[in-house]
């Protein structure tokens, strides 16, 4: 049943036995899992089934970054609606497809370890015990067998790039749809007996028992200022990694610092996936383009996929880096050619009626491949614009242009340094419901750096030692910091730890300290899961939990005010 909150009389109290928080890819999850049981189950979402920007507004708030995190990121990259930030998924597999897709993939053994030279990594378990429930997320998800190894999807067109050395590997991202989160799983909900989904209701504070040691219910708002309480015997917030963090946060009647912050570990080890433009790889033979529609987006079986380059784990630890992936986008001749930037920098000094630095330098480029000048000329004049990106592919199956290829730019996806300075806090300013609004201080730190420069020397040595042809890496990298955007990856913030002085949730996802709360969706990662995009792992952790919920509830050992029920 779907129930709009603004319907509900004023300072009603809704009774259930499972209350989630967030009807995201992990709030949907749960609720799935939980449909079905001989218990209630409510599930809260401050959005409605359509997208209101008076509702987006909540999301706003600020960031404190020396290094360029994108300011817009707190308001855009997050969607307060059913279905969550599933609404932003936005890969196209075929250009005339309506329905919209996003990356999914496994994390790699090692991201679950604990590395010596990657501060605070280690889960809690390995990436084994999450098998099954691996098994069961690609089953939600609706995408293709659990194995992303590049030989299970190679086709006579379709083949690895052929690196001599085992340094360079290539594995592949497999697409699931949008839909089945936005829409198809809210049809399902809808229909279970023991499921009630209420919209438009944003959850000020969890509400405790004196001590603080088990939550009773929490205290939920519509815009237009009306209250209503919910009593529950178990709660999960899975409202992403910055509204984890902050309900927590302002949940401090009782626990000054907010709820299982007694260590000053909630918000801590905020983490994303930075996307940046690596580099560019210039083919030796052009044939190469005929051959490799591996790294294109196109289905495999039915599947959609999409091949990557990625480094061994031997790699990762004699090198001593974090997971990175790189993926190959292709370009008309002229694009980012040493000719091409040269008669640009000339024309720009000719308009400034002054010398350009290295003059000489350009001029002997731009004579040395007039060909790159004449096509990117004419390609100008006639407005002709390849839209290829790893957003949009299809170019193995067009060969007109196959013939203009010239280069793959190279677009990488990198893993980030748990690191406790970087981290989500409260502001002194308050949204319309009167909470305080999130402040996101956020930096590089060296070993993210180190890792993207020698990633950069690796990949230029295998391509020229495999005579594949020529990697140039990105000059802005090479001379500082990337210029990268946001995949939109909100994970750490309410990391899992045994420990409660490492962590703000054990294993199971319980809050340290209060028994009946639990937290699900990526804030719990204790590390970035390597390179891999989040949700896949985000539905097994779900799975996972809703087990634990199981357990807990046929036990009869939740509490309320810290009590047996």
């Amino acid at each position: 049943m779907l129930i709009d909150s603004r319907t509900l009389p004023a300072d009603q109290v809704v009774e259930t036995d499972v209350c989630i928080v967030g009807a995201g890819p992990a709030g949907v999850t749960l609720a799935r899992e939980l449909a079905g049981q001989d218990f209630q189950v409510c599930l809260l979402e401050s959005g409605g089934l359509d997208f209101d920007p008076d509702t987006q507004a909540l999301c706003e708030g600020k960031t404190v970054s020396p290094q360029r995190y994108p300011a817009d990121e707190l308001h855009v990259g997050r969607c307060r609606q059913f279905g969550g930030s599933a609404n932003y998924w936005c890969i196209q597999i075929d250009r005339d497809e309506n329905q919209a897709h996003v990356r999914h993939v496994t994390p790699d053994d090692i991201d679950f370890e604990q590395r010596d030279w990657i501060p605070y990594s280690g889960w809690p378990f390995r990436k084994a015990d999450l098998a099954p429930y691996y098994q069961k997320a690609n089953a939600i998800c609706k995408i293709g067998p659990d194995t992303y190894e590049a030989a299970a999807w190679e086709t006579e067109q379709a083949k690895r790039l052929s690196f001599q050395g085992d340094r360079i590997q290539s594995s592949v991202f497999q697409f699931g749809p949008r839909a089945v989160f936005t829409h198809e799983y809210r049809e399902e909900l809808n229909h279970a007996s023991n499921v009630t989904t209420y919209l438009n209701a944003n959850v000020l504070e969890v509400e405790t028992n004196e001590t603080a040691t088990a939550a009773t219910g929490l205290r939920v708002a519509t815009l237009d200022g009306k209250e209503f309480r919910v009593k529950a015997r178990i709660v999960v917030l899975a409202t992403g990694g910055f509204e984890n963090a902050r309900l927590l946060l302002l949940s401090d009647k009782v626990q000054k610092n907010g709820l299982g912050n007694q260590n000053d570990l909630v918000g801590r080890f905020f983490m994303d996936h930075p996307g940046f433009r690596f580099g560019v790889f210039i083919p030796a033979d052009r044939k190469l383009f005929n051959t490799t529609a591996l790294y294109d987006l196109h289905r495999v079986k039915g599947t959609p996929i999409m091949g990557k380059l990625t480094l061994s784990e031997e790699v990762l630890r004699q090198e001593k880096l974090l997971n990175i992936c790189v993926m190959l986008v292709p370009r008309p001749s002229g694009y980012e050619s040493k000719a091409v930037n040269s008669w640009r920098n000339l024309l720009s000094a000719v308009k400034r009626k002054q010398l350009p630095k290295e003059i000489w330098k350009h001029v002997k480029n731009v004579v040395s491949d007039l060909d790159d000048i004449v096509n990117y000329a004419y390609r100008r004049a006639k407005k002709l614009e390849f839209i290829y990106s790893p957003r949009m592919g299809g170019w193995s199956r067009r060969p007109a242009d196959i013939r203009n290829l010239k280069a793959f730019e190279v677009i990488a996806q990198a893993e980030q340094t748990p690191n406790p300075e970087n981290r989500v806090t409260l502001t002194d300013e308050c949204d319309r419901l009167g909470r305080r609004k999130v402040c996101l201080t956020w930096r590089w730190s060296d070993i993210d750096l180190e890792t993207i420069r020698r990633v950069q020397q690796i990949l230029a040595q295998e391509f020229a030692q495999s005579e594949l042809g020529e990697f140039q890496p990105r000059d802005e990298i090479e001379g500082g910091l990337p210029r990268f955007g946001s995949t939109h990856h909100h994970i750490g913030t309410t990391r899992m730890h045994p420990d409660p002085k490492q962590g703000v949730v054990d294993e199971n996802c319980q809050v340290h300290g209060v028994s009946n709360l639990f937290i699900a969706g990526s804030s719990v990662f204790p590390t970035g899961g390597g390179y891999a995009n989040p949700t896949l792992t985000i539905v097994a952790l779900a799975v996972r939990l809703a087990d634990h919920v199981k357990t807990t509830m046929a036990a009869n050992v939740s509490t309320v005010n810290g009590s047996p029920v």
